[in-house]
């Protein structure tokens, strides 16, 4: 099992692609998004859209979930949340 030092060492991994933690903020603005308005969004292809989702995911960052017949995505983790609450908008 993992202690809070690795777990936060995962996240901070994470979060330290550009195009991940442009995933996450948008996450966080917009509450949920689908992968083709991610790709859309951030001008890239939808395979390397989700090879970041996995790697969120994975750190338990972000969950997704069927809504119809696509899948979404949110922001679970609450420590990820407020960080960037607190470093972005200043």
């Amino acid at each position: 099992m993992k202690n809070n030092t690795e777990k936060i060492a995962e996240i901070f991994k994470a979060l330290s692609s550009s195009t991940r933690l442009k995933i996450v903020i948008g996450l966080i603005e917009k509450h949920e998004c689908n992968v083709s308005k991610m790709a859309e969004g951030l001008g890239i292809a939808q395979p390397n859209v989700s090879q970041h989702l996995t790697i969120l995911k994975n750190a338990g960052v972000i969950e997704g979930y069927r809504k119809g017949n696509q899948i979404c995505y949110k922001v679970v983790n609450e420590f990820v949340i407020e960080i960037l609450k607190n470093i972005w908008h200043q």
